[in-house]
């Protein structure tokens, strides 16, 4: 039997897998070290414990204490996961560019979450970093990580993640390719494969926004080189202190558009779902194809899961809103109804009485219903104003059949027509149409679904 005490002992020994489709064309070999495995679904979970590990052993973090830090979402994870062990509350500061799933996940764990952001100096009071540096100061018994230059950081690196690659590759490893954040995963692990040959090859990936690039190759650090960037998870405006230069052989930018390209590529070419820094990291990888040859064995780090960028790379209005995607084309009949394509069509029979449609109009707020007969076929509609008008005249009508008081039904429409063809059937005497998705479902189309297709 293989028991675990606590989920924290099922951090680490994530597998290595082969890139076959993305990497059809390098002469090398590709292995992804896949990190969502570990509880977080990131590979800062091992970090994290071995922050927390130290810091107890320094008597920096004490029992009850609070845990402070700013991260991008997936340090904290690991962190509240440690601490609901360990039984300590967590704050997290974090910058507005992350992903809302980011911020909700670290919720789920009882942690605090405050947002900052994204486009202030580090240095600013209002930044993630000053604010996490305040309440650290503020708060009795409080202990700020500081995973930037936290040293345990990448000496959970040297100590895990290296071993394992070298173990899982049987040291023919030739090259390792990581996004560059803090500098703890690259560092570390690429400082033990270098002590065991010093040959292979540790190449980090930087994004357009950030200044590690261009002080690594003229060590001048450049402000000009800063600008807000929408790639999560790595590139930084300021140099932390786990990242060792001399231990990055090359750093390779990938722009924000080729970043969420190869994102939403990796699940659908490898079926392996992760964030959008592996997506950074396998563009760049693509990017420095002349540096790899036939017998090289190329691990890529896969940081996180890819259900923490579903309101982000993987919905298609978000990439659209940035050009990352073309244009959609027109709209068609069913592409009016996905806001609610999930809910079945609200209907009353002709047979009910006009009170007891109007109960259910009112209770669903739904302003036009299509009126069915014995057969569940579309026999009439009835439109709130018009059947408001006829109770004011006549409130005996409330006890009537609704076939009594209803108008003509609904234009159907098919699910492939145009939104012109829609558009034109809904005017000032007809409110609606109706359509039938392949499931064969039925939908209601009103004026303010086209007015959402037109947008």
């Amino acid at each position: 039997m293989q028991l675990y005490q606590n989920i924290l002992e099922t951090i680490g020994d994530t597998p290595l897998v082969k890139i076959n489709r993305i990497t059809n064309d390098l002469p090398c070999d590709v292995y992804a070290k896949i990190e969502t495995m570990n509880p977080g679904n990131s590979i800062k979970d091992r970090m994290a414990l071995k922050m927390i590990e130290d810091a107890e052993k320094a008597g920096w973090l004490k029992p009850g204490g609070t845990i402070v830090e700013g991260t991008s979402g997936n340090t904290g994870m690991g962190l509240a996961i440690a601490a609901v062990i360990k039984g300590y509350k967590c704050i997290f500061t974090t910058t507005d560019k992350q992903s809302k799933e980011k911020v909700d996940a670290l919720k789920a764990f009882g942690a605090e979450v405050i947002v900052c952001p994204t486009d202030v100096d580090p240095e600013d009071p209002r930044s993630y970093y000053s604010v996490s540096s305040r309440l650290a100061a503020e708060i009795p018994n409080a202990w700020k990580p500081n995973q930037y230059d936290n040293l345990s950081n990448s000496m959970a690196h040297y100590e895990q993640t290296g071993p394992e690659i070298w173990e899982q590759t049987g040291g023919k490893v030739t090259h390792l390719v990581v996004g560059v954040g803090t500098g703890g995963t690259i560092c570390g692990t690429g400082r033990f494969l270098k002590e065991k040959n010093p040959g292979i090859q540790i190449l980090g990936i930087d994004t357009y926004g950030s200044v590690f690039k261009k002080y690594k190759e003229t060590g001048i650090f450049d402000k000009n080189e800063i600008y807000p960037y929408i790639t999560e998870g790595i590139g930084e405006d300021f140099l932390p202190a786990n990242v060792d230069f001399d231990i990055i052989d090359h750093f390779e930018k990938v722009t924000d558009k080729d970043a969420a390209v190869m994102t939403r590529r990796i699940p659908r070419e490898e079926g392996i779902f992760v964030g959008n820094s592996a997506g950074s990291a396998m563009a760049g990888l693509l990017q420095m194809a002349d540096r790899f040859k036939k017998g090289d064995l190329v691990v890529v780090v896969f940081h996180d899961h890819g259900t923490r960028y579903l309101g982000k790379m993987f919905n298609d209005d978000w990439m659209r809103d940035r050009g990352f995607l073309p244009p959609s084309p027109k709209a068609l009949a069913i592409d009016l109804v996905k806001g609610h394509s999930h809910l079945r069509l609200l209907t009353v029979s002709e047979n009910q009485t006009c009170e007891e449609a109007f109960t259910l109009m009112q209770k669903y707020d739904v302003s036009q219903i299509p009126v069915v007969n014995d057969k569940n076929e579309f026999s009439g509609a009835l439109e709130d104003a018009d059947l408001y008008a006829a109770l004011l005249k006549n409130r005996e009508l409330m006890k009537a059949e609704v076939k009594t008081v209803m108008g003509k039904p609904f234009p159907v429409v098919h699910h492939s027509d145009s939104i012109e063809k829609v558009s034109a059937l809904i005017n000032k005497d007809n409110n609606a149409v109706l359509t039938m998705d392949l499931g064969g479902n039925w939908h209601i189309i009103t004026r303010y679904d086209v007015i959402g297709g037109l947008g």
